[in-house]
């Protein structure tokens, strides 16, 4: 099965981004980070041990959603599944900074927007205020604390979304590939690679120029 993952590299980089980034939402509530164990430091940012085992169990249930009885204990130890939830969130924090640093932010309107058009909070096809505020309760997030970390998801979103852009796929890529829809998946996996990969370049040049340090014997 893991073998069939590294052939679908697309699905599981995708995938991976959905378990991370639904983290900050559902069973995440307020953490008092003042008395927390630290994980990892990045800059003035802190990752904290509470909010690391929310995100790997978070990862490990959706994981297990999806492939049932087929995500073993043997399967999640060679996807690495601790390092790779630290490193996502690390990724995070850095992609964050950078943002900072380009000067990239998102409105008052853009998060409004957001929450309006989020599905989680529709019924009858329209946005409900009361379904809003009882899913908050029910998460134990008030609106100003959901709110802040959806802008950051927002924020950390422009910034990959930038960097997918400059990304793009040969003319020679595009022709060999032919023009049925086998060629067209054959296209959107090659692109999601390099733009992944893309990603990690800059990344990695981001997290160089700032003070990152790792604590991963927490999380052994």
């Amino acid at each position: 099965m893991l073998e069939g993952m590294r052939k679908h590299a697309k699905y599981f980089y995708i995938l991976f981004f959905i378990v991370i980034l639904t983290f900050i939402f559902w069973g995440v509530g307020p953490l008092d980070k003042s008395t927390s164990v630290v994980v990892a430091e990045i800059g003035k940012e802190k990752i904290s041990i509470e909010e690391y085992w929310r995100a790997y169990d978070n990862a490990r249930n959706t994981y297990r959603q999806i492939f049932k009885d087929q995500f073993t204990e043997e399967l999640e130890k060679q996807l690495n599944l601790k390092e790779t939830v630290l490193d996502m969130l690390i990724e995070e924090r850095v992609l964050l900074a950078a943002a900072d640093q380009m000067g990239l932010s998102v409105s008052d309107g853009e998060v409004q927007d957001a929450i309006v058009n989020d599905p989680r909070f529709k019924r009858d096809g329209g946005f409900k205020k009361d379904v809003y505020f009882r899913t908050l309760e029910l998460n134990r997030l008030t609106p100003d604390q959901f709110e802040r970390m959806l802008r950051q998801q927002m924020v950390s979103e422009k910034v990959k979304r930038l960097v997918w852009a400059s990304v793009d796929l040969t003319p020679l890529d595009k022709e060999a590939k032919g023009d049925d829809e086998k060629a067209l998946q054959a296209r959107q996996a090659a692109l999601a690679v390099k733009r992944n990969a893309a990603l990690k370049s800059f990344v990695d040049a981001a997290r160089a120029s700032m003070q990152v340090k790792v604590f991963r014997e927490k999380i052994s």
